[in-house]
């Protein structure tokens, strides 16, 4: 059995319920993906979005129903050395990528005020871009259930909004094309245990912005690092803490909330005693 064969052989054997059955259950409970669909498949060359290709890989094998993909990989400005580990971890694993270069990270390196949504930004239009391109109606993205319960609390903490990482979303800058999370379910420390278990090795984040505060204060350190910290020194108190998370964006009671938007139109409770 080579390399390629073990790690797919993993997935639907020693990480089934962690992994590919999570996965499949995220698929299915959200409707993410239909007979006929062209999709996307992103990979940034991280842990999350090269088992999102594999696990991609797998449905298309063994799935119920045909869809085809496209893996593309959008080069932002990495530096040699970062794009040939994407390139050699594609081949390890199997995986067709296409490459695509754009010049995101000398255009928001040098910006001071939200450099990071703004990267965010460029990077989802490039991607539906090409997909588009290439006869995509869906692109596919690797965050997971960690991210989505992160992104929760960032949104009250630090936003001061109640919001979530949607699993499915309609783009509306690209007619027909929709975005969608097929790892809402999977957790981030059984991705950490499938890459180690396989002797795995991918990029941590290729990102200037970073690098450069990495070297000035020794750590990077992200808001999101500190909410990270944040859940768990909650779990330590409740080790439920993490699913509340998730739910309490499932259990949302209207005629307990003060104020809400559904999409540009803004709701009061007041409306109720006019």
């Amino acid at each position: 059995m080579d390399k390629t064969q073990a790690v797919e052989h993993s997935i639907i054997t020693k990480y089934r319920k962690p992994l590919f059955n999570k996965f499949i259950g995220a698929v299915k409970d959200y409707e993410l993906i239909s007979k006929g669909d062209k999709i996307a498949v992103c990979i940034s060359g991280g842990k999350d979005s090269m088992l999102l290709a594999k696990l991609m890989q797998e449905l298309s094998r063994h799935g119920d129903y045909p869809f085809d993909m496209e893996f593309i990989v959008m080069d932002p400005g990495y530096n040699p050395i970062n794009r040939q580990k994407i390139i050699d971890n594609a081949e390890i694993l199997g995986i067709p990528i296409h490459i695509f270069d754009t010049d995101i990270f000398g255009t928001v390196v040098n910006i001071e005020k939200n450099p990071c949504y703004l990267c965010a930004r460029m990077r989802r239009g490039h991607l539906y871009k090409q997909a588009q391109e290439l006869g995509c109606n869906k692109i596919a993205l690797g965050h997971h259930f960690d991210d989505v319960i992160e992104t929760i609390l960032m949104g009250m903490l630090y936003g001061g909004q109640i919001q979530t990482m949607m699993p499915r979303i309609k783009s509306t800058n690209f007619e027909g094309m929709e975005l969608i999370r097929p790892m809402y379910y999977i957790r981030e420390k059984d991705i950490i245990s499938w890459k180690n278990y396989n002797r795995l090795e991918f990029l941590q984040c290729a990102c200037r912005f970073t690098e450069q505060n990495a070297a000035l204060d020794g750590t990077g350190t992200s808001k999101r690092q500190e909410i990270k910290k944040l859940i768990q020194d909650l779990k330590k108190v409740n080790p439920q803490v993490e699913m509340n998370i998730f739910r309490s964006v499932e259990r949302v009671n209207l005629s307990t909330i003060i104020s809400y938007f559904n999409d540009e139109e803004e709701h009061h409770f007041l409306e109720k005693f006019r």
